[in-house]
């Protein structure tokens, strides 16, 4: 897709979406999904580095990277004894807090600082510490059910679908659960015939339809990152921002951040 489209579609969805908000200047949220181990995080990470925010500051960035698996539902005494012998489906979309990920896109989108849980892949629990993501001007919100809600969805002013081999996703998956993540092989065989891959083709692939941008081949689609890349700086030099803003209470620069407080603390 061209970026002219990108960024013609975008600013009209920034307009309207301001007309809405009494002026409040809010970020630029991207969605970004597509199957396990796909890519998405690196994608996210890539276009971080492109644009130098990974140097700088956690409570400076003007761009930050959520992830979905931050907002896994706290598992009862059965569904971790479950999900132990890898028979609990995490690709589910039950498995995942929706109403938890709409209150803390609704407290980005207010410019608010928000808390994120963090998940322990190892002990399939929601630890006690929270990670404290600051406001920033542009938001990747990546998982592999980011647009199942129609909810969540709308909420994405632009939405990135990573889309890579199969083969080269279990593979990934393989090696990333046995190394990372401490599981046996057999196991994460087994969930990945039993759970996963029957809820990609049901739940994560029929979302693809919705997205503006499709990546094949992930992180090594330069070509693809950079035209997005392109699209956000225009963004962070208050391209479009400052074209819809800039006649509202005088706001065409990125907003103030906090310099005293922790990218991360204990909640």
């Amino acid at each position: 897709m061209l970026i002219a489209s990108m960024a013609g579609d975008s600013e009209a969805l920034l307009k309207d979406h301001d007309e809405n908000t009494n002026g409040v200047r809010q970020p630029f949220l991207i969605g970004v999904s597509g199957g396990t181990a796909s890519g998405k995080s690196s994608v996210c990470e890539k276009i971080m580095e492109l644009l130098g925010q990974n140097k700088i500051d956690h409570h400076q960035r003007q761009v930050v990277i959520l992830s979905q698996d931050s907002f896994y539902k706290v598992l009862t005494p059965e569904q971790k004894a479950k999900a132990l012998k890898g028979q609990y489906n995490f690709d589910h979309p039950d498995a995942f807090d929706s109403e938890l990920i709409m209150h803390t896109l609704r407290q980005i989108l207010q410019g608010e600082t928000v808390q994120i849980p963090v998940h322990d892949f190892v002990t399939n629990s929601r630890k006690e510490e929270f990670i404290t993501v600051y406001p920033a001007d542009v938001v990747l919100f990546e998982g592999i059910l980011m647009f199942y809600s129609q909810d969540i969805r709308d909420l994405f002013q632009m939405k990135l679908f990573v889309d890579t081999d199969p083969d080269t996703r279990l593979s990934r998956r393989v090696l990333r659960d046995t190394t990372e993540r401490k599981r046996e092989l057999e196991q994460v065989l087994t969930q990945y015939i039993t759970f996963v891959k029957p809820a990609f083709e049901e739940f994560c692939l029929p979302t693809k339809k919705y997205a503006d941008v499709i990546i094949p081949r992930g992180a090594d689609n330069l070509v693809a990152i950079n035209l997005i890349v392109q699209h956000i700086q225009d963004i962070l030099n208050g391209g479009l921002n400052k074209r819809y803003n800039g006649c509202m209470n005088g706001l065409g620069t990125p907003r103030q951040r906090r310099t005293s407080e922790s990218s991360s603390r204990p909640h």
